[in-house]
């Protein structure tokens, strides 16, 4: 048995622990929005876009971590970086690297991977 196939063995245990450790980095921003928490200078006003952005993130990221209806929460998530991309970061510059856009068009695509690959190991449900 090659190396090759002895890690593609754990390829549901590893796109588990992409798929929580996404969430929870994306659940980190949501709280960030609306509690200020982890400690920021940026809290919306409440019912503005950005806080509804908050409120999509932690929901989401708590459904993806769990494993909680991943692909239509994946979904959800995923647009909602794209849309984030294309409003806040790419109309200053479209380089990721020049307008802060990096996290989330990698978060974006992560989530979008998840709406086709599924969980992965250990999710409440393997939807």
């Amino acid at each position: 048995m090659s190396m090759t196939d002895r890690l593609s063995a754990y390829a549901p245990q590893a796109l588990a622990v992409l798929r929580i450790v996404a969430a929870l980095l994306f659940f980190l921003h949501g709280t960030q929005k609306l509690f200020g928490f982890p400690a920021t200078d940026f809290m919306p006003p409440v019912g503005s876009i950005f806080w509804f952005a908050g409120v999509i993130e932690i929901i989401t990221g708590i459904a993806i971590a769990l494993g909680f209806f991943t692909r239509p929460a994946a979904f959800i998530a995923s647009g909602t970086m794209a849309v984030a991309y294309w409003m806040v970061h790419a109309p200053g510059n479209l380089f990721p690297a020049n307008n802060g856009g990096d996290a989330a068009i990698l978060f974006c695509f992560v989530f979008l991977y998840l709406v086709f690959a599924g969980p992965g190991a250990w999710s409440i449900n393997k939807r």
